[in-house]
């Protein structure tokens, strides 16, 4: 299989920066250099500002001189994403039961995307195919040795906790990024409940009377919580394996 059929930058991710480097002059920069300065300009500005040309700025060259080291900024974003990622922490394979590495397993993704929210805007074009992210699957994959799933049904459940973990970390980020100041909740519940008694939402009013409603960040409880009915439905899987 020739390099043009495989997804962009995915040589570059797993034979290194040598493959990279295109004829001409002895480049000022290493395609490890041009990675870590797109990750800098997305840390500091966000994911829409991932241009070649911003990148470039960033190198102090030209955004022509950009292409000796990747050969777009698809290619670019893969490399950029499977770095920014790194790998998974130590503590989720010194875990003692599946449960508790899927658990960590998704905190680790949670605290990787809290440090960098961009990587929630990061497109995923199919399964992960880089060296860190599979590394992040292999260890999965380790933890639910032995739980009496089939594989098909470990990559699902490694599907399910992912989708969780990032559209957890996209509310989160929505919520912590807002510029609108947070809403009192009381001061909310005391607008809303009359209204939501008089045109028929009694459960609501009951919720917000309670003090159970708010448009406050996301807690760790919360967090927990969701998790943890994910996980009790992969102990109900596991327990209906013969």
């Amino acid at each position: 299989m020739t390099d043009e059929l495989l997804p962009p930058g995915l040589v570059l991710a797993w034979d290194g920066a040598e493959q990279g480097v295109r004829r001409g002059p002895k480049p000022a920069h290493s395609v490890d250099s041009v990675v870590a300065a797109a990750i800098a300009v997305a840390d500091a500005e966000g994911y829409a500002a991932l241009s070649m040309p911003r990148i470039a700025r960033q190198l102090k060259i030209t955004a022509n001189a950009l292409y000796r080291y990747v050969a777009s900024r698809d290619e670019l974003i893969v490399l950029m994403v499977d770095a920014a990622w790194g790998l998974p922490p130590d503590d989720i394979e010194a875990s003692t039961d599946w449960r508790e590495a899927c658990t960590r397993w998704v905190q680790a993704m949670l605290a990787r995307m809290r440090a960098r929210p961009w990587l929630v805007d990061a497109p995923v074009r199919g399964a992960p195919s880089t060296p860190n992210l599979l590394r992040w699957l292999e260890v999965f994959l380790s933890a639910m040795d032995g739980c009496g799933l089939t594989p098909g049904d470990v990559l699902g459940c490694a599907m399910l906790l992912d989708g969780y973990a990032r559209s957890t970390a996209q509310l989160d980020r929505d919520l912590t990024d807002r510029t609108e100041p947070a809403v009192d909740p009381a001061r909310l519940a005391g607008f809303l409940v009359p209204r939501l008694i008089e045109r028929g939402y009694p459960r609501l009013a009951q919720v917000m009377t309670g003090g159970g409603y708010s448009d406050g960040p996301i807690e760790d409880d919360d967090v927990d919580f969701g998790l943890g009915r994910i996980l009790d439905g992969i102990d109900v899987l596991i327990s209906r394996k013969p």
